[in-house]
């Protein structure tokens, strides 16, 4: 897709977060009609210093968005990116309501397997394109953003898309493309997503209950028994629920934690739980819970878990 044609795409980024911040950044130094809908002292350090980026793998970026407004002034946008907190996803479909039209496209880019199905539901216009991101990012308190390590790299599709709903998801890829973004377009979207729950459903949730990081997990071994356990059953969840999954997915999961996971890794999770902020445990072992019992399937760790984290915060 010819560049020149995207460049007027009025594109909004909501929350600016690790995710959002580095989506934001990436694509404000690229596109001149970026809006970021960020609030209160972010949003005017945003529009006094730039956002700015400290990025292992891009570099030092300062970015400056067309616009940093909050969420009642974003307007109308052709693509928005929505990186909030799962909780928080319901009130910012009803925050942006009125600026979506049946031809925007929105994008989650968030934890979970079913804010896409959400958005379009509470939405009942536009084109949802399904998401996910790797990435390690976070928020500083002087609201920069950092993102760590070499890679940070999106997965984007639709479920059985039909023809005109690949070509807004090739839009996508296309304005990600020019933001020197990477990503890939998934063949099996359902199946891309679950994989990354899987492995947060164990790597969240174990670390937060335990307050532990992923090197004082593998040095206990009844602790990496139950993070094996939890991979095993959100696997079974999964795959009750007709996603594509086979053992090989879960087991390279934790072969991962096992092998390839530094030492002093800790989650988004921890850090919220240990912060006494709201945190993602429905997310992460909640959603787990309750899709297990209308299933009658087995998931003792994970309901210990959510049980000890469920009280301190959702």
């Amino acid at each position: 897709m010819n560049q020149e044609n995207l460049k007027d795409k009025r594109i909004a980024v909501v929350g600016a977060g690790g995710v959002g911040g580095y989506l934001g950044a990436m694509l404000a130094r690229t596109y001149g009609h970026v809006t970021l809908v960020v609030r209160g002292r972010r949003m005017e350090s945003i529009r006094e210093n730039g956002l700015v980026l400290h990025s292992d793998y891009k570099g030092e970026i300062v970015a400056r968005p067309e616009r940093a407004v909050p969420i009642d002034q974003m307007g109308e946008q052709d693509i928005i990116f929505v990186c909030v907190k799962n909780y928080s996803l319901e009130e910012a479909c009803r925050d942006i309501q009125d600026f979506v039209t049946e031809d925007t496209i929105i994008v989650p880019v968030m934890n979970g397997v079913d804010p896409a199905e959400r958005i379009a539901a509470a939405l009942g216009k536009g084109t949802v394109v399904s998401s996910l991101i790797y990435i390690v990012a976070f928020a500083n308190e002087d609201f920069s953003v950092t993102q760590q390590g070499d890679f940070a790299s999106l997965r984007i599709g639709i479920e059985n898309a039909a023809p005109g709903q690949q070509e807004k998801v090739e839009l996508v890829s296309a304005i990600l493309s020019g933001a020197d973004i990477d990503h890939k377009i998934a063949k099996d979207i359902e199946l891309e997503i679950w994989r990354k729950y899987i492995l947060n459903c164990a790597y969240n949730v174990a670390t937060a209950y335990y307050d532990n990081t992923i090197g004082e997990l593998r040095s206990v071994p009844a602790k990496a028994k139950e993070y094996e356990d939890l991979v095993w059953e959100a696997y079974k969840v999964g795959v009750s629920k007709g996603v594509r999954l086979t053992e090989d997915h879960a087991s390279a999961i934790i072969h991962r934690f096992h092998h390839e996971l530094a030492d002093d890794a800790t989650s988004s999770l921890q850090r919220d739980v240990r912060a006494g902020k709201p945190a993602e445990v429905e997310t992460f072992c909640g959603y787990i819970v309750k899709e297990a019992r209308k299933r009658s399937i087995d998931v003792p760790v994970t309901e210990k878990m959510y049980e000890g984290l469920s009280g301190t915060g959702r």
